[in-house]
């Protein structure tokens, strides 16, 4: 099997599903396997001190990428999706080794602070969106990342999508995602995005698994759901670089 790497950044499901079908000639004409072609985990890629990178598949399982010394996304820790199949090779103390076929970042992003509604308005704003109930819309390793609908017209405009907590006084753990379309929020064309945010800034659960409200203003009203989450166990750089991507969505 030949190896490829794909690090072309985008986090709209529908480009990577019609993109899938437009790189089959990276592979050898025997080796046609359409398995290859589609995610098989959302990952956490991790630079480490040696210049080398692993992925964190989920709270307890870490990948050792085999074929690739180095992060596609140099030192900036990010949220992906990949396509990998299970190496027979020593996975030193990570818990499988892995051959990866190819990997894309997502738009990883931090929290962003709580304005008041007036200004959280202003800024964030309040456009309609769906969340979609999917595999990867998914809280672990310390991220709530979602895969979320909504309409567009135009292009060139961005969306503005963000995390923010309520400030709930009985609920810590109580956040609302906020999206700005700015006025394109009516169009005839419907999308689907992939964002992933670090939880942060969220109160240390010390270990126990708590209940994660997210809240958010759907087409037909405030819609609410919850996750199960655990601050996450590692420990990260203060200020971690986070990637900044674009999609045919143009979010930001």
């Amino acid at each position: 099997m030949k190896a490829f790497f794909r690090t072309k950044k985008w986090f709209a499901l529908g480009a990577i599903f019609l993109s899938a079908f437009g790189f089959q000639s990276c592979l050898d004409d025997d080796d046609n396997n359409y398995e290859l072609l589609f995610p098989n985990a959302l990952v956490t890629v991790k630079p480490t001190a040696s210049d080398a990178f692993y992925l964190q598949l989920d709270d307890r399982t870490t990948l050792l990428p085999v074929n690739m010394k180095a992060s596609p996304f140099g030192d900036k820790e990010v949220r992906a999706l990949v396509n990998y199949t299970n190496a027979d090779e020593p996975s030193g103390d990570y818990s499988q080794a892995v051959y990866v076929n190819w990997i894309d970042s997502l738009l990883t992003k931090p929290m962003a602070p709580n304005l008041g509604e007036t200004e959280n308005n202003n800024v964030y704003g309040s456009d309609p969106v769906e969340i979609v109930a999917d595999w990867v819309t998914i809280a672990e390793d310390g991220y709530l990342t979602l895969r979320f609908r909504t309409v567009w017209n135009d292009p060139g405009r961005k969306h503005f999508v963000n995390l923010i907590s309520t400030e709930n006084p009985d609920d810590p753990y109580e956040v609302e995602f906020r999206h700005n379309a700015y006025g394109d929020a009516y169009g005839q064309q419907t999308g689907d995005g992939l964002v992933a945010f670090r939880l942060d800034s969220l109160p240390d659960t010390e270990g126990k698994t708590v209940k994660l409200t997210l809240k958010w203003q759907s087409f037909t009203g405030e819609k609410s759901v919850q996750f199960d989450y655990c601050t996450r166990q590692s420990t990260l750089p203060d200020q971690p670089e986070m990637t900044s991507v674009r999609s045919n969505l143009n979010l930001k």
